[in-house]
Parts: structure tokens; C-alpha cells; sequence
């Protein structure tokens, strides 16, 4: 998962295709190289108009996934069963993340001939949402709901204005991830729900001599934002954000929050320093560190340096109740998503795509899918999780409010390398609490 929406990015879950689609059915990770595909994206741009040459009955399809990455592997699989039951054949273009988030808007605004397209929710929705066709209808006829998450389409509805313009796969959500037996040699019994017991956790490692807290520059800004949501919700910091009002006083509370955390040692002597993926490759994988704020593509990312014996567990950011507003945000509320199909309004394809759609995200290949990645199912009567993010299930089915990427925090795009820069020093402890709203005041002027 590439760092940013990383946007995360992260939900849960959806029986088995007979085909003619579903329609009788029942049926921040590796990215390419950023240069190589930025130029790939430009090429591709120059040369839209000439880009497909699939023939009118074909199904072109732009995926964000590498052709050799699990999800592209099982992508491709689901796409090859799908042309042999159907005899629809499939041109299917992986672009990798760099290339379809800087190649797709420019091609489909040149005319190019994409049937269907994937990115994460809040992408697919908003950057490319003038694109999309209505799949009301499709998903009706197809009777996708009742073996779909309800939650995760209900955020495709929200994010779509109201309407079913994408249908989510692989989902994932933000929360603490953190090392169970870190936990259990500190004799920590339970997760924490609340600050106060957040606290006490964070003492009982340190008392252990276990440093509990560790961050990377590319997810700081989750950590503000979550704190911020719970005590007044992501309306309010959107407000916060977009108009300056740092001096508000659930900034003050979220500052002293973090002003102790840093004071007593909580955090990872780096976390000034750290820049992604220092933090989570080389201490919390290594087992330097217990906590982390992250995705659920998380473990996946670090499988390899964290080993097999790796014991994960799955917390979600605690409640926060003291200067809590009437619209404070507990527990129940994440940032949760998943990656989601769309299909393009012009396309003349629009069953074809949405048939291949749900042989993807319903049954065999949406557990393929989620074994082979380490991921969540999308489907849920696939209810077996790869053992990696099982730890997860919990706080996901927990989850009622879906908060958007790093809970609002990041809605101003002038600002949020200044609330990262100040923030990473609230928790490095080179700026108190006054200290970080005076300069965020002072930057909003």
C-alpha cells in the first residue's frame, strides 16, 4: 500500500459466483517505481486516443495493482475464469499505483476507451467521480447486497452522494496494531478502550522496559486526527483545518494529551526522525516497539521482516472523554474502506463489467484475492481471514461511523505539511502544547 491513502486506506467481506456474473449469483505495500511510472503515466497520456485498441466487445480495464503482485496474480486468474464461462474477453492494463493515479484522470478526460477502472473509495469517488455510471440497478438485478458488507456499501453510497457508484474489495481498517507477546511480557491483559487505560498500558511496557509507541513521518498526521475525532468529531476537524480555528480548545486537550505521552517516555526515541518505513520496518517488526497506528495491510507489508511467530493484535484508537464534545466519536468509529470497482458511464459494457465485478469480489476469487495478499474478504460468507489480519476482525465489525482518511485532518492540503511538521515535534517533545498552538495559529494567518 503506498504510503499516503494510504490514504490507506483500510472494512470486511462478501459467496460464490455461478456466472453469468453475479447476476444469478450467489456468487501505504510494494508500488512500482515512482519515476518509471510517472513517465509510463505521461507516455500513456500523449498517446490516449491511440491507447486501446481492444475491439468493441471487449472489456478494457485499468487496475491499480502490478501484473506480478498477489492481487494482480489473483486479479488475472478471476479475469481468465470469468472469458472462459463467458466467452467476454478482457483487456486488462495493471498500471500499478503511481501510473493509474497519474495516467487514469488525463486519459479518460482525452476520451480514452476505459470500460472499468479501481482505486481506493475516497479516489475512485471523488477524483473520478464524474465518471462513473449509476450501479443501483446492476447490484439490484444482481441481489449483490445480501452477501455484501453493509457497512462498506453504505460508505460507497455516502462518498457516491447518495448513490451506488462503485463496489468495494479488499477492505481494510486504521487502527493500533501491536505485538502480543510485548504485550503479555508486560502483563497487559486486555486492550485499552480509553485513554486512561491507553495510558496505563503505555506505563506498563515502559515499566517492562519496552518502549510502547512507535510512528512514521507518512502516518503522523492519523494519529492527530483520530485524537482530534474523538473528542469532537471529524466535522469539527475538517472546521479546525479549514478555518484556522487552532486556538480551538479540543486542540489544547489533544496537544497536553500528546505533550504527556512524549513527557513520560511513551514514544519511540526516533519518532522525531523517523521517516517511512523506518518506524514500522525496523521497530515494530523487529520487535523494538508495541504499538503502532496503522492499516490492516500493515502486517502484509512487513511479513517478511516480522517473521512467521510475528503474534499480531488489533486495538481500536481508545475513547477520549475528558473535553469531549456532544460530538465526540468513540471506538465504533474508524477509518475504514476498501479499494472499489467502477465502471465508466460511457461504457457500452456496463453488465459485462459489473459480471466481472462480482466474479472478483464474491466467492473463490474474493478469498483467493484475500489469501494471497494477506487480506480482508470482501464477501461475507467468505468468514475465514488470513491469519495475519484476523487480529482485525474484531474492531471491524465493531465499526458503525466511518470516519476518511486520517479523520479529516488532511482536508487542506496547504496546511498539512505544517500540521505534520508541528506535530512530529509535539511527540519528538521539541514543542510542548502551547508551543504546537502557537505555531499552527500562527500558520493559519
Amino acid at each position: 500500500m503506498k504510503k499516503k491513502a494510504i490514504s490507506i486506506l483500510l472494512a470486511t467481506t462478501m459467496v460464490m459466483t455461478t456466472m453469468v456474473g453475479c447476476g444469478s449469483s450467489s456468487a501505504d505495500s510494494s508500488s512500482s517505481d515512482a519515476d518509471a511510472a510517472a513517465e509510463e503515466a505521461t507516455e500513456e497520456t500523449a498517446d490516449a486516443a491511440e491507447e486501446s485498441t481492444a475491439s468493441a466487445d471487449t472489456l478494457v480495464y485499468w487496475s491499480m495493482w502490478e501484473a506480478t503482485e498477489p492481487q494482480g496474480i489473483a486479479i488475472q486468474e478471476a479475469i481468465d475464469a470469468y472469458t472462459e464461462e463467458t466467452g467476454v474477453k478482457v483487456d486488462v492494463q495493471f498500471k500499478g499505483r503511481t501510473g493509474q493515479r497519474e495516467g487514469l484522470q488525463a486519459a479518460l478526460d482525452a476520451g480514452t476507451r476505459i470500460d472499468m477502472f479501481d482505486e481506493d473509495i475516497d479516489r475512485v469517488n471523488g477524483s473520478w467521480g464524474d465518471y462513473l455510471m449509476d450501479l443501483e440497478e446492476f447490484a439490484k438485478a444482481a441481489d449483490y447486497e445480501a452477501t455484501a458488507n453493509a457497512g462498506l456499501i453504505s460508505a460507497c453510497r455516502e462518498v457516491g452522494g447518495g448513490t451506488l457508484k462503485s463496489i468495494p474489495y479488499q477492505p481494510n481498517v486504521f487502527a493500533f496494531f501491536y505485538n502480543k507477546d510485548l504485550f503479555e511480557e508486560a502483563g497487559i491483559e486486555a486492550v485499552p478502550t480509553t485513554w486512561d487505560e491507553f495510558l496505563d498500558v503505555c506505563q506498563k511496557l515502559k515499566d517492562a522496559g519496552i518502549t510502547p509507541i512507535t510512528c512514521d513521518d507518512a502516518y503522523a498526521d492519523c494519529m492527530i486526527g483520530y485524537h482530534l475525532g474523538r473528542l469532537a468529531g471529524e466535522a469539527k476537524v475538517k472546521e479546525i483545518v479549514a478555518d484556522g480555528k487552532w486556538d480551538d480548545p479540543i486542540v489544547m486537550q489533544m496537544a497536553e494529551d500528546y505533550q504527556e505521552l512524549a513527557e513520560k517516555g511513551y514514544f519511540s526515541e526516533n519518532i522525531g526522525s523517523n521517516v517511512w518505513p523506518a518506524g514500522q520496518n525496523s521497530e515494530l517488526a523487529l520487535g523494538e516497539v508495541a504499538m503502532y497506528l496503522n492499516g490492516s495491510w500493515l502486517p502484509n507489508e512487513v511479513a517478511d521482516m516480522a517473521g512467521e511467530d510475528f503474534n499480531w493484535g488489533c486495538f481500536s484508537y481508545p475513547a477520549v472523554t475528558e473535553g469531549a464534545t456532544d460530538t465526540a466519536t468513540g471506538v465504533e468509529a474508524a477509518n475504514y474502506g476498501a479499494q472499489v470497482y467502477g465502471i465508466n458511464k460511457d461504457s457500452a459494457l456496463g453488465q459485462e463489467a459489473f459480471d466481472l465485478i462480482c466474479k472478483i469480489t464474491k466467492g473463490e476469487y474474493d478469498q483467493k484475492l484475500a489469501d494471497e495478499s494477506n487480506g480482508i474478504p470482501a464477501d461475507t460468507t467468505n468468514t475465514e481471514w488470513p491469519a495475519l489480519v484476523e487480529c482485525a476482525k474484531p474492531v471491524m465489525d465493531a465499526c458503525t461511523t466511518r470516519y476518511s482518511w486520517a479523520v479529516g485532518i488532511e482536508s487542506n492540503d496547504d496546511m498539512t505539511p505544517v500540521i505534520k511538521e508541528n506535530f512530529i515535534k509535539l511527540m519528538a517533545g521539541t514543542l510542548d502544547a502551547q508551543g504546537f498552538v502557537d505555531a499552527m495559529t500562527a500558520a493559519s494567518k
